[in-house]
């Protein structure tokens, strides 16, 4: 009978010892995955790029065009499965004119939260809300006399909130062992009109839109070399002048194609085709046109290592 009691207590320690093992074990395991997922937060923002001759085939001409944004991670610590950053984003068109004039400048800035919601970094799952403000600085009418757009130093301004589902997934390549690829995907919702706004916006402005991103990432030896991108966004919101079915005034679309040779660092070759419905350059809302855009792009780009 000892023995037997004896034996069951050494049992309920090592019992106690696993448990508090595991609980270690499940505790260093999640502080590896919330470290991981700040990274990929970062790697899934938006690149800047600069653009020779910017948007061709935009109505305006353009000498050159750049965007210029990064991820302030204010909180991102390995204890918590959130996180949050601020987001400055500033886009830039000098015109091809005398002056090289800006005009209206595009100024963003927001903060975005993140929560992760998977035990998975291969197959990840997060969510994010982000809120932004985007106007010109300029303090002109938006409208003109004969209800024509002010585009010289018309007042725009809007604030919207983002709310996205991201997931994704890494698998290996079949074209070697070295090679690998991730699909990377985000649907969301962009809201405008609980915040204030440039009221000439009013019945004529996209502040309701559906969004779906995709990225195909593609690593050799550890380093993504390239990375093809498509972006889509649908305004559904009441329009005066456009139905829901009016493709050609809600509709914006773009794919760009990113290719870093070895010798490149965090850089790569840019080629872009889209189409804007309404172009996202704040005053300029009522251009349409498709157009191409070549350049250089950078972002963030991590060595990962292969999917095993």
């Amino acid at each position: 009978m000892k023995i037997s009691c004896f034996t069951l207590f050494l049992l309920l320690i090592a019992a106690e010892q696993l448990k508090a093992q595991n609980s270690e074990d499940k505790i260093a395991a999640a502080e590896t995955l919330n470290k991981e997922y700040v990274q990929l937060y970062k790697e899934n923002s938006e690149f800047s790029y600069t653009s020779p001759a910017g948007e061709i085939g935009a109505p305006s001409k353009y000498v050159i065009n750049g965007k210029l944004t990064t991820n302030y991670m204010l909180l991102g610590t390995r204890k918590l499965p959130v996180a949050f950053s601020i987001i400055p984003d500033f886009t830039v068109r000098v015109r091809n004119e005398k002056s090289a004039g800006v005009r209206t400048p595009s100024f963003r800035l927001g903060g975005k939260a993140y929560v992760r919601l998977c035990e998975s970094f291969d197959y990840y799952k997060y969510a994010t809300l982000a809120f932004t403000h985007h106007s010109n600085g300029q303090d002109g009418a938006a409208l003109n006399p004969d209800g024509t757009i002010n585009t010289g130093n018309g007042n725009f301004s809007t604030n919207y909130l983002t709310l996205a589902y991201h997931f994704g997934r890494s698998t290996q390549s079949a074209t070697g062992a070295d090679q690998y690829h991730t699909l990377n995907h985000a649907a969301g919702l962009e809201w405008h009109k609980w915040f204030n706004y440039e009221k000439a916006l009013t019945d004529d402005y996209g502040f309701t839109r559906l969004c779906y991103d995709f990225s195909l990432r593609h690593y050799k030896t550890g380093k993504e070399n390239w990375r093809l991108n498509a972006e889509l966004n649908y305004a559904i919101n009441k329009m005066a002048a456009y139905d829901l079915q009016a493709i050609k005034k809600r509709l914006n679309t773009e794919v760009s194609f990113h290719y870093a040779f070895p010798f490149m660092n965090n850089v790569f070759l840019m080629t872009s085709v889209g189409y804007y419905g309404e172009d996202p350059y704040n005053i300029y809302y009522r251009d349409k046109c498709a157009y191409i855009r070549l350049g250089v792009s950078s972002g963030f780009v991590r060595h990962r290592k292969n999917v095993e």
